[in-house]
């Protein structure tokens, strides 16, 4: 099969790397193993569209993307509308994506593994049209996002010690705002510091990430108007993996979420798979089973083979 490589060389880890010699090798893996592939390396500002133009190229059978959760978001969305088959090279700080999928997260070890892998096919979500692989979030982690971005750091390590501040910031301030939602006929209308709607249910891990992207819904949690020391205890319950059993947390699932944010404020923001971007007063979130075709080293149970997770 012939593949086209994208690598954000401003990603974390490709900071640090010889993207010459790492191109070298993943052409001699990809060569190995029967395919062809042509690697661009290109700055932050020119992913989006190198990788489009990648996937409109004839003949291209994969589209391959390296960077962070940012850069792979948006190559899974370019992947979907094109139809091109997607292999992920995680290069980001959380590598939450890489993470789903059960890929390695060494940059150089994936790279074989996406050469001898398998084809997939995968759920993908969307929140007023726009794709994403892990979550849209309202509430905490949009003010956490913010907080962080307000920071200046230069490396993996910085953007750790940032989102850190940043944690603790929310956690004396947290965020509380009124939202109308209806999950599949399940509806409320209730004060809330956190959504959280997510491609599948995570699992119980405190990176928060789904163990599973096949079984066909969307994870939708809020979070009742928390104090700093409700946040503190959340925090310790994502940390235990045990957040469907914080007091504060109503969790569900469904294929459709719409949300509807009654009280009109300014400064409203979500954040989808990462990225803080301004928020509609109304969202609908919708699940897209089986519609995103990845690279993996071996497929993923279906939904009737396996039980739910838990999250928030």
């Amino acid at each position: 099969m012939y593949f086209v490589a994208v690598f954000n060389r401003d990603g974390g880890t490709f900071r640090t790397t010889d993207m010459e010699a790492y191109c070298d090798h993943a052409v001699r893996t990809f060569k190995a193993a029967g395919h062809e592939i042509e690697c661009h390396v290109v700055s932050g500002d020119q992913v989006v569209e190198t990788m489009e133009n990648a996937a409109s190229i004839s003949g291209v059978d994969g589209l391959i993307a390296g960077g962070g959760d940012g850069t792979i978001s948006a190559a899974a969305g370019i992947a979907w509308k094109s139809g091109t088959m997607l292999g992920v090279v995680p290069a980001g700080t959380m590598n939450l994506f890489a993470r789903s999928l059960k890929l390695p997260l060494d940059i150089w070890q994936v790279l074989g593994a996406l050469a001898n892998g398998e084809a997939d096919h995968i759920d993908i979500a969307s929140a007023n049209g726009r794709s994403f692989v892990h979550q849209f979030s309202a509430g905490l982690h949009a003010r956490m996002v913010r907080y962080r971005n307000s920071m200046t750091f230069g490396s993996r390590l910085g953007k750790i010690r940032a989102s850190t501040r940043a944690a603790v910031g929310v956690m004396f301030n947290p965020p509380e705002f009124e939202v109308e939602f209806n999950a599949e006929g399940q509806t409320g209308h209730r004060k809330v510091s956190a959504i959280s709607v997510s491609n599948n249910e995570f699992g119980p891990d405190p990176l928060m990430y789904a163990d599973s992207l096949t079984r066909g819904h969307l994870g939708f949690y809020i979070a009742e108007p928390l104090t700093p020391a409700g946040v503190a205890r959340l925090t310790l319950d994502i940390l235990r993996g045990k957040l469907k059993e914080n007091a504060s947390v109503t969790a569900m699932t469904a294929t459709e979420v719409d949300l509807h944010f009654p009280r009109e404020r300014r400064d409203i923001r979500c954040v989808i798979d990462g990225e803080l971007l301004p928020m509609d007063r109304d969202v609908k979130l919708r699940i897209h089973a089986g519609e995103l075709k990845v690279l993996v080293s071996a497929p993923q149970p279906r939904a009737d083979e396996e039980e739910f997770g838990s999250g928030i």
